[in-house]
């Protein structure tokens, strides 16, 4: 009878132990994280050469990199680390600060903001959010591509001058379902070159001045998006879309020449729509884009800066080819624009023909490799310089670092 009951006694204490043990665990596992928990780091690093082959020197390019042409020699193009997380799971941070910008023509490699901004979710997937900061205006497809991700080393012409830096100040709203969200993150995480996760559809007001400008006028500029990426067949996926945005820039005084004709209020619409189209690379993929419109543009016959048409777009060519634990993408891409670039000295005028024709090597994620030849005639005039026509040859190259 001892036995039995010391048996019972001993079993009763077990249980009761294992019980406690279990609460113990159910108690630490509903612990709150720690927030250093839900704060991620990654970046990348860009240096680049593009002086090979160069046929001339006075061939430039102000809005891409500033390294090319004379006194141009090895380049930090990027130094970007990037801090983000999903702090409650209906917010979410990204703030990207690049230690490669420029202060002044004698001074580089200066740290300045390029993304601070949080995303409020209206439910608990986040397909309906709003983006507030200072954050990509969605604008064009390869506007939206990571410079991380981008095959050819500059953004083309056309739609990038519709906003240096791809950036401005604003609140933005996306609304896109979770299955394509999911699907707009594996076209980047599988290699394919995606743009990332700006929605079905975006709509916003912004600035309109550009990154890291201060408000010049009391006008928002209004902008509007839709990119839908259909999967065709077992493996292919397309993406169209169409976007356009409305708004008045104002000129920064500083950046217009003593002689040059201007409206009083230094102010003048700018306005644009765009189409897309992108077949990925599945092993073969197309990019393209155009867009028309209409913002301020230097004058050569009147010394004046005036509202003027703009048009201009590219098409790409790439590839994506597996080789043992290597990834190839070899790309051609032609491209034209004719117009203004208004946040350049005296809105300057631009025509643009530019061919261009590289690989991209990936011999591990953290390693990347490019060489691109280039085919480029260029005239850009402002009040100081007129009737400025370069045309050249050159062969570029850069280093990646991702981590």
């Amino acid at each position: 009878m001892n036995k039995l009951l010391f048996f019972f006694l001993f079993a009763a204490s077990a249980a009761t132990a294992q019980t406690d043990s279990q609460k113990d665990s159910i108690s630490a596992d509903a612990k709150p994280s720690r927030w250093y928990e839900k704060v991620s780091i990654r970046g990348y690093v860009q240096a680049r050469y593009n002086r090979l082959l160069e046929t001339n020197e006075k061939l430039k390019c102000e809005q891409c990199d500033r390294s090319i042409g004379e006194n141009g020699g090895f380049f930090l193009r990027r130094v970007r680390v990037i801090f983000f997380g999903q702090v409650h799971e209906r917010v979410y941070f990204y703030i990207q600060p690049d230690f490669a910008s420029s202060a002044s023509s004698t001074g580089l490699h200066f740290g300045q903001i390029r993304d601070a901004y949080f995303d409020v979710g209206f439910n608990k997937k986040n397909t309906f959010r709003a983006r507030i900061g200072q954050s990509k205006v969605p604008y064009g497809f390869e506007n939206m591509q990571s410079s991380q991700n981008r095959l050819p080393l500059d953004r083309n012409d056309a739609l990038n001058s519709a906003v240096s830096n791809e950036r401005d100040l604003g609140v933005f709203l996306y609304w896109a379902p979770d299955k394509i969200r999911k699907r707009f993150a594996s076209l980047v995480n599988d290699g394919l070159k995606g743009s990332g996760d700006y929605g079905v559809f975006a709509f916003g007001a912004f600035n309109g001045q550009t990154a890291n400008k201060p408000e010049l006028n009391n006008l928002p500029h209004i902008v509007a998006r839709a990119s839908y990426p259909f999967k065709v067949g077992k493996k292919q996926i397309i993406e169209p879309g169409i976007q356009a945005y409305t708004g008045k820039y104002t000129l920064a005084s500083d950046l217009i020449s003593k002689g040059t004709k201007v409206r009083p209020d230094f102010t003048y619409m700018d306005e644009r729509v765009a189409g897309t189209f992108v077949l990925y690379p599945q092993p073969i993929g197309v990019t393209a884009e155009y867009n028309i419109g209409r913002g301020p543009e230097f004058n050569t016959a009147t010394d004046s800066i005036e509202t003027r048409n703009l048009t201009g777009g590219y098409i790409m060519v790439n590839a994506m080819l597996p080789w043992k634990k290597q990834l190839f993408f070899p790309f051609a891409r032609a491209q034209y624009y004719n117009g203004g670039k208004k946040f350049e000295l005296d809105a300057r005028s631009y025509t643009v023909n530019e061919y261009e024709v590289g690989v991209e090597w990936q011999p591990m994620k953290n390693f990347e490799f490019v060489a691109m030849y280039t085919i480029s005639r260029r005239r850009f005039e402002d009040f100081v310089k007129q009737n400025n026509v370069q045309a050249g040859r050159l062969l570029r190259l850069q280093a990646q670092l991702n981590f």
